[in-house]
Protein backbone atom coordinates (compact mmCIF):
# COMPACT_ATOMS: atom_id res chain seq x y z
CA UNK A 1 0.00 0.00 0.00
CA UNK A 2 1.76 3.19 -0.58
CA UNK A 3 2.61 5.32 2.28
CA UNK A 4 4.05 8.53 1.62
CA UNK A 5 2.20 11.00 3.52
CA UNK A 6 1.43 14.79 1.95
CA UNK A 7 3.80 16.31 5.10
CA UNK A 8 6.79 14.63 4.38
CA UNK A 9 9.71 16.20 2.42
CA UNK A 10 9.17 13.21 0.15
CA UNK A 11 5.17 14.26 -0.55
CA UNK A 12 6.32 17.95 -0.74
CA UNK A 13 8.46 16.78 -3.65
CA UNK A 14 5.96 14.45 -5.30
CA UNK A 15 3.34 17.28 -5.44
CA UNK A 16 6.15 20.21 -6.62
CA UNK A 17 7.02 17.59 -9.81
CA UNK A 18 3.82 16.64 -10.57
CA UNK A 19 2.28 20.02 -10.76
CA UNK A 20 5.31 21.59 -12.50
CA UNK A 21 4.50 18.53 -14.88
CA UNK A 22 0.94 18.97 -15.58
CA UNK A 23 1.19 22.73 -15.84
CA UNK A 24 3.93 22.63 -18.42
CA UNK A 25 1.07 20.83 -21.16
CA UNK A 26 -2.05 22.79 -19.42
CA UNK A 27 -0.02 26.47 -20.49
CA UNK A 28 0.71 25.21 -23.72
CA UNK A 29 -3.07 24.29 -24.56
CA UNK A 30 -3.89 28.25 -23.28
CA UNK A 31 -0.73 30.88 -23.69
CA UNK A 32 -0.36 29.86 -28.07
CA UNK A 33 -3.27 31.75 -28.00
CA UNK A 34 -2.41 34.79 -27.19
CA UNK A 35 0.64 35.09 -29.62
CA UNK A 36 -1.15 33.89 -32.63
CA UNK A 37 -1.15 37.31 -34.33
CA UNK A 38 2.53 37.70 -33.12
CA UNK A 39 3.81 34.71 -35.19
CA UNK A 40 1.74 34.97 -37.97
CA UNK A 41 3.27 38.17 -38.65
CA UNK A 42 6.31 37.14 -37.45
CA UNK A 43 6.54 34.07 -39.59
CA UNK A 44 4.78 35.38 -42.28
CA UNK A 45 1.48 33.23 -42.01
CA UNK A 46 -2.03 32.83 -43.15
CA UNK A 47 -4.81 31.94 -41.06
CA UNK A 48 -4.48 28.28 -42.26
CA UNK A 49 -1.07 28.05 -40.48
CA UNK A 50 -2.25 29.75 -37.18
CA UNK A 51 -4.77 26.74 -36.95
CA UNK A 52 -2.24 24.29 -37.97
CA UNK A 53 -0.03 25.90 -34.83
CA UNK A 54 -2.90 25.13 -32.34
CA UNK A 55 -4.42 21.73 -34.06
CA UNK A 56 -0.84 20.39 -34.60
CA UNK A 57 -0.47 20.02 -30.89
CA UNK A 58 -3.96 18.95 -29.84
CA UNK A 59 -4.49 16.64 -32.45
CA UNK A 60 -1.32 14.30 -31.41
CA UNK A 61 -2.17 14.69 -27.75
CA UNK A 62 -5.87 13.78 -28.16
CA UNK A 63 -5.33 11.17 -30.15
CA UNK A 64 -2.35 9.63 -28.22
CA UNK A 65 -3.77 10.74 -24.27
CA UNK A 66 -5.31 7.54 -24.04
CA UNK A 67 -2.28 5.42 -25.25
CA UNK A 68 -0.14 7.02 -22.99
CA UNK A 69 -2.18 6.26 -19.83
CA UNK A 70 -1.48 2.43 -21.05
CA UNK A 71 2.19 2.70 -21.26
CA UNK A 72 2.47 4.16 -17.68
CA UNK A 73 0.50 1.15 -16.44
CA UNK A 74 3.05 -1.13 -18.64
CA UNK A 75 6.38 0.33 -18.04
CA UNK A 76 5.42 2.51 -15.21
CA UNK A 77 4.32 5.72 -14.62
CA UNK A 78 7.34 7.37 -13.24
CA UNK A 79 9.42 6.26 -16.26
CA UNK A 80 6.71 7.44 -18.79
CA UNK A 81 6.14 11.01 -16.96
CA UNK A 82 9.91 11.77 -16.73
CA UNK A 83 10.02 10.74 -20.64
CA UNK A 84 6.96 13.02 -21.60
CA UNK A 85 8.65 15.67 -19.64
CA UNK A 86 12.11 15.85 -21.39
CA UNK A 87 10.24 14.91 -24.64
CA UNK A 88 8.06 17.47 -24.27
CA UNK A 89 11.09 20.18 -23.45
CA UNK A 90 13.06 19.11 -26.63
CA UNK A 91 10.01 19.74 -28.90
CA UNK A 92 9.07 23.29 -27.30
CA UNK A 93 13.18 23.91 -27.70
CA UNK A 94 11.54 23.33 -31.79
CA UNK A 95 9.10 25.28 -30.99
CA UNK A 96 11.28 28.16 -29.74
CA UNK A 97 13.42 28.22 -32.60
CA UNK A 98 11.31 27.65 -35.27
CA UNK A 99 12.56 29.59 -38.89
CA UNK A 100 9.24 28.89 -40.28
CA UNK A 101 5.95 27.97 -40.05
CA UNK A 102 5.97 24.82 -40.94
CA UNK A 103 8.67 23.68 -38.90
CA UNK A 104 6.34 25.41 -36.01
CA UNK A 105 3.84 23.15 -36.69
CA UNK A 106 6.20 20.31 -36.50
CA UNK A 107 7.36 21.10 -33.60
CA UNK A 108 4.00 21.62 -31.31
CA UNK A 109 3.20 17.84 -33.19
CA UNK A 110 5.97 16.44 -31.30
CA UNK A 111 5.11 18.80 -28.04
CA UNK A 112 1.32 16.66 -27.94
CA UNK A 113 3.16 13.51 -28.13
CA UNK A 114 4.98 14.56 -25.25
CA UNK A 115 1.51 15.83 -23.37
CA UNK A 116 0.11 12.93 -23.87
CA UNK A 117 3.36 11.20 -22.31
CA UNK A 118 2.61 13.23 -19.06
CA UNK A 119 -0.68 14.22 -18.95
CA UNK A 120 -2.20 11.10 -17.77
CA UNK A 121 0.75 9.84 -15.40
CA UNK A 122 0.45 13.30 -13.12
CA UNK A 123 -2.25 12.60 -11.26
CA UNK A 124 -1.99 8.90 -11.64
CA UNK A 125 1.56 9.15 -9.92
CA UNK A 126 -0.36 11.06 -6.79
CA UNK A 127 -2.85 8.40 -6.42
CA UNK A 128 0.25 5.82 -6.23
CA UNK A 129 1.85 7.31 -4.23
CA UNK A 130 -0.17 8.87 -1.27
CA UNK A 131 -1.20 7.11 2.13
CA UNK A 132 -5.13 6.55 1.44
CA UNK A 133 -5.56 8.95 4.22
CA UNK A 134 -4.04 11.83 2.29
CA UNK A 135 -5.05 10.81 -0.62
CA UNK A 136 -7.91 12.67 -0.93
CA UNK A 137 -5.57 15.93 0.39
CA UNK A 138 -2.80 15.67 -2.12
CA UNK A 139 -5.54 15.53 -5.50
CA UNK A 140 -6.99 18.43 -4.23
CA UNK A 141 -3.03 20.27 -4.10
CA UNK A 142 -2.68 19.10 -7.43
CA UNK A 143 -5.96 19.98 -8.65
CA UNK A 144 -5.62 23.56 -7.17
CA UNK A 145 -2.16 24.57 -8.09
CA UNK A 146 -3.00 23.43 -11.59
CA UNK A 147 -6.59 25.80 -11.85
CA UNK A 148 -4.10 28.47 -10.66
CA UNK A 149 -1.88 27.46 -13.49
CA UNK A 150 -4.35 27.84 -15.95
CA UNK A 151 -5.55 31.17 -14.67
CA UNK A 152 -2.24 32.76 -14.57
CA UNK A 153 -1.06 30.99 -18.38
CA UNK A 154 -2.77 33.63 -20.57
CA UNK A 155 -1.74 36.54 -18.20
CA UNK A 156 2.10 35.62 -18.23
CA UNK A 157 1.75 34.36 -22.21
CA UNK A 158 0.61 37.93 -22.99
CA UNK A 159 3.33 39.31 -21.01
CA UNK A 160 6.12 37.04 -22.16
CA UNK A 161 4.64 37.77 -26.01
CA UNK A 162 4.53 41.95 -25.15
CA UNK A 163 8.08 41.30 -23.75
CA UNK A 164 10.89 38.79 -24.56
CA UNK A 165 8.85 37.81 -27.51
CA UNK A 166 6.58 34.57 -28.43
CA UNK A 167 9.43 32.52 -29.15
CA UNK A 168 9.83 32.56 -24.63
CA UNK A 169 6.49 30.66 -24.01
CA UNK A 170 7.97 27.98 -25.53
CA UNK A 171 11.53 28.30 -24.32
CA UNK A 172 10.06 28.66 -20.56
CA UNK A 173 9.24 25.27 -20.94
CA UNK A 174 12.97 23.80 -20.78
CA UNK A 175 13.99 25.47 -17.15
CA UNK A 176 11.27 23.55 -16.04
CA UNK A 177 11.50 20.33 -17.21
CA UNK A 178 15.05 20.48 -15.95
CA UNK A 179 13.67 21.09 -12.46
CA UNK A 180 10.68 18.64 -12.61
CA UNK A 181 12.72 15.73 -14.45
CA UNK A 182 15.24 15.06 -11.43
CA UNK A 183 13.00 15.90 -9.02
CA UNK A 184 10.53 13.09 -10.19
CA UNK A 185 13.37 10.41 -10.82
CA UNK A 186 14.83 11.09 -7.44
CA UNK A 187 11.79 11.40 -5.15
CA UNK A 188 8.84 10.29 -7.05
CA UNK A 189 8.26 5.90 -6.35
CA UNK A 190 7.78 4.42 -9.54
CA UNK A 191 4.40 2.22 -9.61
CA UNK A 192 3.01 0.22 -12.61
CA UNK A 193 -0.03 -2.22 -12.56
CA UNK A 194 1.00 -6.09 -12.39
CA UNK A 195 -2.07 -7.17 -14.02
CA UNK A 196 -1.00 -4.98 -17.46
CA UNK A 197 -0.55 -7.50 -20.49
CA UNK A 198 1.94 -5.48 -22.24
CA UNK A 199 -0.43 -5.70 -25.69
CA UNK A 200 -1.21 -2.00 -26.76
CA UNK A 201 -3.86 -0.86 -29.26
CA UNK A 202 -1.04 0.80 -31.53
CA UNK A 203 -3.04 0.50 -34.35
CA UNK A 204 -6.33 1.81 -33.10
CA UNK A 205 -4.35 4.66 -31.68
CA UNK A 206 -3.19 5.24 -35.24
CA UNK A 207 -6.11 4.88 -37.17
CA UNK A 208 -7.79 7.40 -34.30
CA UNK A 209 -5.19 10.37 -34.69
CA UNK A 210 -4.76 9.62 -38.76
CA UNK A 211 -8.42 10.55 -38.91
CA UNK A 212 -8.52 13.64 -37.15
CA UNK A 213 -5.75 14.75 -38.74
CA UNK A 214 -7.48 14.18 -42.43
CA UNK A 215 -10.48 15.60 -41.45
CA UNK A 216 -8.88 18.62 -40.03
CA UNK A 217 -6.73 19.40 -42.90
CA UNK A 218 -9.68 18.70 -44.62
CA UNK A 219 -11.74 21.45 -43.13
CA UNK A 220 -8.32 23.63 -42.32
CA UNK A 221 -7.73 23.45 -46.62
CA UNK A 222 -11.39 23.01 -47.95
CA UNK A 223 -11.46 26.89 -49.24
CA UNK A 224 -9.12 25.70 -51.75
CA UNK A 225 -11.71 23.42 -53.36
CA UNK A 226 -9.24 21.19 -54.88
CA UNK A 227 -9.17 17.51 -55.31
CA UNK A 228 -7.03 16.44 -52.70
CA UNK A 229 -9.19 18.19 -49.91
CA UNK A 230 -11.94 15.89 -51.26
CA UNK A 231 -9.80 13.25 -51.24
CA UNK A 232 -8.53 13.99 -47.87
CA UNK A 233 -12.22 14.22 -46.50
CA UNK A 234 -13.18 10.87 -47.64
CA UNK A 235 -9.90 9.25 -46.26
CA UNK A 236 -10.52 10.35 -43.38
CA UNK A 237 -14.39 9.20 -42.66
CA UNK A 238 -13.04 6.24 -43.97
CA UNK A 239 -10.33 6.10 -41.35
CA UNK A 240 -12.75 6.59 -38.58
CA UNK A 241 -15.12 3.67 -39.42
CA UNK A 242 -11.79 1.70 -39.67
CA UNK A 243 -10.71 2.65 -36.04
CA UNK A 244 -14.71 2.01 -34.93
CA UNK A 245 -14.22 -1.87 -36.31
CA UNK A 246 -10.39 -2.09 -35.07
CA UNK A 247 -11.67 -1.28 -31.79
CA UNK A 248 -15.13 -3.28 -32.35
CA UNK A 249 -12.81 -6.49 -32.36
CA UNK A 250 -9.44 -6.40 -30.61
CA UNK A 251 -9.81 -8.16 -27.27
CA UNK A 252 -8.23 -5.19 -25.39
CA UNK A 253 -9.16 -2.12 -27.30
CA UNK A 254 -7.75 1.23 -26.13
CA UNK A 255 -11.48 2.79 -26.42
CA UNK A 256 -13.81 -0.17 -26.05
CA UNK A 257 -16.76 0.19 -27.40
CA UNK A 258 -19.48 -1.45 -24.91
CA UNK A 259 -18.60 1.63 -22.51
CA UNK A 260 -20.91 3.20 -24.42
CA UNK A 261 -23.99 1.06 -24.07
CA UNK A 262 -24.64 3.08 -20.94
CA UNK A 263 -26.57 5.62 -22.48
CA UNK A 264 -25.88 8.44 -19.78
CA UNK A 265 -22.15 8.18 -20.95
CA UNK A 266 -22.81 8.55 -24.16
CA UNK A 267 -25.29 11.62 -23.48
CA UNK A 268 -22.89 13.13 -21.55
CA UNK A 269 -20.32 13.03 -24.27
CA UNK A 270 -22.31 14.30 -26.56
CA UNK A 271 -23.01 17.14 -24.34
CA UNK A 272 -19.21 17.45 -23.80
CA UNK A 273 -18.28 17.21 -27.70
CA UNK A 274 -20.67 20.41 -28.32
CA UNK A 275 -19.33 22.30 -25.45
CA UNK A 276 -15.88 22.02 -25.99
CA UNK A 277 -16.25 22.88 -29.68
CA UNK A 278 -17.86 25.68 -28.63
CA UNK A 279 -15.14 26.74 -26.12
CA UNK A 280 -12.48 25.79 -28.15
CA UNK A 281 -13.30 28.05 -31.31
CA UNK A 282 -14.53 30.76 -28.63
CA UNK A 283 -10.95 30.84 -27.18
CA UNK A 284 -8.89 30.49 -30.29
CA UNK A 285 -10.67 33.14 -31.91
CA UNK A 286 -10.96 35.58 -29.07
CA UNK A 287 -7.61 36.20 -28.40
CA UNK A 288 -7.07 37.17 -31.96
CA UNK A 289 -10.46 39.34 -32.29
CA UNK A 290 -8.81 41.21 -29.14
CA UNK A 291 -5.40 42.25 -30.58
CA UNK A 292 -6.75 42.67 -34.49
CA UNK A 293 -10.24 44.22 -34.42
CA UNK A 294 -10.12 45.75 -31.09
CA UNK A 295 -6.66 46.20 -31.16
CA UNK A 296 -5.35 45.27 -28.05
CA UNK A 297 -1.94 43.98 -27.03
CA UNK A 298 -1.24 40.37 -26.36
CA UNK A 299 -1.04 41.25 -22.52
CA UNK A 300 -4.42 42.68 -22.65
CA UNK A 301 -5.54 40.21 -24.50
CA UNK A 302 -5.13 37.42 -21.79
CA UNK A 303 -5.87 39.20 -19.33
CA UNK A 304 -9.18 40.23 -20.48
CA UNK A 305 -10.07 36.44 -19.94
CA UNK A 306 -8.54 35.56 -16.30
CA UNK A 307 -12.27 36.08 -14.71
CA UNK A 308 -13.62 33.17 -15.68
CA UNK A 309 -11.31 30.89 -14.61
CA UNK A 310 -10.99 32.73 -11.24
CA UNK A 311 -14.71 31.91 -10.85
CA UNK A 312 -13.81 28.36 -11.78
CA UNK A 313 -11.34 28.13 -9.23
CA UNK A 314 -13.64 29.94 -6.12
CA UNK A 315 -16.85 28.30 -7.12
CA UNK A 316 -16.60 24.88 -8.80
CA UNK A 317 -16.66 23.13 -5.06
CA UNK A 318 -20.20 24.57 -4.48
CA UNK A 319 -21.38 23.82 -7.87
CA UNK A 320 -20.48 20.04 -7.88
CA UNK A 321 -22.35 20.22 -4.15
CA UNK A 322 -25.16 21.28 -5.56
CA UNK A 323 -25.03 18.95 -8.43
CA UNK A 324 -24.74 16.41 -5.98
CA UNK A 325 -28.40 17.59 -4.19
CA UNK A 326 -30.40 18.72 -7.17
CA UNK A 327 -28.61 15.92 -9.84
CA UNK A 328 -26.75 16.30 -13.15
CA UNK A 329 -29.66 17.36 -15.35
CA UNK A 330 -30.81 21.08 -14.50
CA UNK A 331 -26.54 22.04 -14.28
CA UNK A 332 -25.60 19.90 -17.54
CA UNK A 333 -28.69 22.32 -19.01
CA UNK A 334 -27.84 25.74 -17.42
CA UNK A 335 -24.68 25.83 -17.81
CA UNK A 336 -24.44 25.71 -21.78
CA UNK A 337 -27.00 28.25 -21.89
CA UNK A 338 -24.91 30.90 -19.77
CA UNK A 339 -21.97 30.25 -22.02
CA UNK A 340 -24.04 30.70 -25.08
CA UNK A 341 -25.10 33.76 -23.17
CA UNK A 342 -21.82 34.96 -23.20
CA UNK A 343 -20.91 33.79 -26.45
CA UNK A 344 -23.57 36.36 -27.33
CA UNK A 345 -22.59 39.38 -25.52
CA UNK A 346 -19.49 38.66 -27.32
CA UNK A 347 -21.03 40.40 -30.51
CA UNK A 348 -21.14 43.65 -28.94
CA UNK A 349 -16.88 43.53 -29.27
CA UNK A 350 -14.90 44.84 -31.81
CA UNK A 351 -13.30 47.93 -32.61
CA UNK A 352 -13.36 50.66 -29.95
CA UNK A 353 -14.84 47.67 -27.35
CA UNK A 354 -14.50 48.97 -23.78
CA UNK A 355 -13.25 46.42 -21.44
CA UNK A 356 -15.58 47.11 -18.27
CA UNK A 357 -19.10 47.87 -20.45
CA UNK A 358 -18.38 44.91 -23.44
CA UNK A 359 -15.64 42.57 -22.53
CA UNK A 360 -16.11 41.61 -18.88
CA UNK A 361 -19.85 41.29 -18.87
CA UNK A 362 -18.99 38.36 -21.58
CA UNK A 363 -16.41 36.78 -19.58
CA UNK A 364 -18.24 36.77 -16.32
CA UNK A 365 -21.60 34.98 -17.96
CA UNK A 366 -19.45 33.09 -19.43
CA UNK A 367 -17.42 32.07 -15.99
CA UNK A 368 -20.89 31.07 -14.64
CA UNK A 369 -21.84 28.95 -17.40
CA UNK A 370 -18.33 27.04 -16.67
CA UNK A 371 -18.58 27.10 -12.87
CA UNK A 372 -22.18 25.67 -13.55
CA UNK A 373 -21.03 23.20 -15.53
CA UNK A 374 -17.96 21.91 -15.00
CA UNK A 375 -17.61 20.01 -12.05
CA UNK A 376 -21.16 18.11 -12.40
CA UNK A 377 -20.09 16.95 -16.11
CA UNK A 378 -17.36 15.39 -14.90
CA UNK A 379 -19.21 13.42 -12.39
CA UNK A 380 -21.59 12.33 -13.98
CA UNK A 381 -19.19 10.93 -16.81
CA UNK A 382 -17.68 9.21 -13.67
CA UNK A 383 -20.66 8.15 -12.10
CA UNK A 384 -22.19 6.85 -15.60
CA UNK A 385 -20.12 4.08 -15.20
CA UNK A 386 -18.62 1.26 -12.99
CA UNK A 387 -16.18 2.45 -10.42
CA UNK A 388 -13.22 0.46 -12.44
CA UNK A 389 -14.10 2.20 -15.19
CA UNK A 390 -13.59 5.26 -13.78
CA UNK A 391 -10.03 5.84 -15.22
CA UNK A 392 -11.30 4.61 -18.65
CA UNK A 393 -14.26 6.72 -18.90
CA UNK A 394 -12.80 10.09 -17.81
CA UNK A 395 -9.56 9.71 -20.22
CA UNK A 396 -12.42 9.33 -23.25
CA UNK A 397 -14.31 11.85 -22.10
CA UNK A 398 -11.39 14.22 -22.05
CA UNK A 399 -9.38 12.83 -25.37
CA UNK A 400 -13.55 14.20 -26.95
CA UNK A 401 -13.23 17.44 -25.47
CA UNK A 402 -9.54 17.75 -27.22
CA UNK A 403 -10.96 16.16 -30.62
CA UNK A 404 -13.80 18.61 -30.33
CA UNK A 405 -11.62 21.64 -30.10
CA UNK A 406 -9.44 20.50 -32.70
CA UNK A 407 -12.18 20.23 -35.04
CA UNK A 408 -14.39 23.37 -34.02
CA UNK A 409 -10.79 25.35 -34.31
CA UNK A 410 -10.44 24.02 -38.19
CA UNK A 411 -14.03 24.20 -39.00
CA UNK A 412 -15.33 27.69 -37.30
CA UNK A 413 -12.86 29.91 -39.62
CA UNK A 414 -14.91 28.04 -42.39
CA UNK A 415 -18.38 28.28 -41.82
CA UNK A 416 -17.45 31.99 -40.29
CA UNK A 417 -16.15 32.96 -43.81
CA UNK A 418 -12.75 33.68 -42.42
CA UNK A 419 -10.48 33.68 -45.75
CA UNK A 420 -6.53 33.22 -45.76
CA UNK A 421 -5.57 36.82 -44.51
CA UNK A 422 -8.51 37.35 -42.39
CA UNK A 423 -6.65 37.94 -39.29
CA UNK A 424 -4.74 40.77 -41.07
CA UNK A 425 -7.76 43.21 -41.50
CA UNK A 426 -9.56 44.10 -38.54
CA UNK A 427 -13.02 44.70 -40.28
CA UNK A 428 -13.24 41.13 -42.07
CA UNK A 429 -11.83 39.41 -39.14
CA UNK A 430 -14.62 41.09 -36.80
CA UNK A 431 -17.57 40.95 -39.09
CA UNK A 432 -16.19 36.75 -39.02
CA UNK A 433 -15.61 36.60 -35.92
CA UNK A 434 -19.65 37.79 -34.98
CA UNK A 435 -21.00 35.15 -37.02
CA UNK A 436 -18.28 32.40 -35.73
CA UNK A 437 -19.57 33.47 -32.09
CA UNK A 438 -23.08 33.08 -33.29
CA UNK A 439 -22.61 29.01 -34.51
CA UNK A 440 -20.37 29.01 -31.06
CA UNK A 441 -23.50 29.76 -29.57
CA UNK A 442 -25.99 27.57 -31.29
CA UNK A 443 -23.51 24.50 -30.69
CA UNK A 444 -24.20 25.53 -27.04
CA UNK A 445 -27.83 25.48 -26.92
CA UNK A 446 -27.78 21.69 -29.07
CA UNK A 447 -25.66 20.87 -25.88
CA UNK A 448 -28.14 22.57 -24.02
CA UNK A 449 -30.78 20.52 -25.45
CA UNK A 450 -29.60 16.98 -25.28
CA UNK A 451 -28.34 17.13 -21.73
CA UNK A 452 -32.04 18.12 -21.09
CA UNK A 453 -33.68 15.77 -22.58
CA UNK A 454 -31.17 12.67 -22.29
CA UNK A 455 -29.61 13.14 -18.62
CA UNK A 456 -31.37 11.49 -16.00
CA UNK A 457 -30.61 11.75 -12.26
CA UNK A 458 -27.77 9.35 -10.89
CA UNK A 459 -26.89 8.17 -7.02
CA UNK A 460 -24.51 11.28 -5.77
CA UNK A 461 -21.55 11.95 -7.85
CA UNK A 462 -18.17 13.22 -7.68
CA UNK A 463 -16.71 13.72 -4.21
CA UNK A 464 -13.38 13.85 -5.96
CA UNK A 465 -11.52 16.78 -5.21
CA UNK A 466 -10.33 16.83 -9.33
CA UNK A 467 -13.69 17.00 -9.88
CA UNK A 468 -13.76 20.48 -8.07
CA UNK A 469 -10.73 22.53 -7.99
CA UNK A 470 -10.28 22.60 -11.51
CA UNK A 471 -9.26 25.34 -13.67
CA UNK A 472 -8.50 24.02 -16.73
CA UNK A 473 -10.96 26.04 -19.98
CA UNK A 474 -9.88 23.40 -22.58
CA UNK A 475 -10.84 20.35 -21.59
CA UNK A 476 -12.39 17.80 -18.82
CA UNK A 477 -10.14 16.86 -15.87
CA UNK A 478 -8.36 13.56 -15.94
CA UNK A 479 -9.30 10.97 -13.33
CA UNK A 480 -6.83 9.44 -11.76
CA UNK A 481 -9.19 6.18 -10.52
CA UNK A 482 -8.28 3.47 -12.01
CA UNK A 483 -4.73 3.65 -10.75
CA UNK A 484 -6.38 4.09 -7.29
CA UNK A 485 -8.43 0.92 -7.65
CA UNK A 486 -5.65 -1.08 -8.58
CA UNK A 487 -2.93 -0.14 -5.90
CA UNK A 488 -4.65 0.30 -2.54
Amino acid sequence: MPDVRIASPQGKWILLTTVLGSSMALLDSTVVNVALPRIGRDLGADLAALQWTVNAYTLTLAGLILLGGSLGDQYGRRKIFVIGIIWFAAASLLCGIAPNAGFLIAARALQGIGGALLTPGSLALIQASFHPDDRSRAVGVWSGFGGIGAAVGPFLGGWLVDGPGWRWIFFLNVPLALVCAPIAVRHVPESMDNRTHGRFDVLGAVLGALSLALVTYALIEAQQGSLIVAVTAVAGVAAGIAFVQVEKRRPDPMMPLDIFKSRQFTAVNLVTLCVYAALGGFFFLTAVQLQVAVGWSPLGAGTALLPATVLMLLFSARSGALADRIGPRIPLTVGPLLCAAGMLLMLRVGPGASYLADVLPAVLVLGAGLVTLVAPLTATVLASVDTSRAGLASGINNAAARAAGLIAVAALPLLAGMGPEAYRSPSAFNDAFHRAMLLCAALLLIGSGVAFATVRPLPPGCRRPECRTHGSITAPPLEGERARKRIS
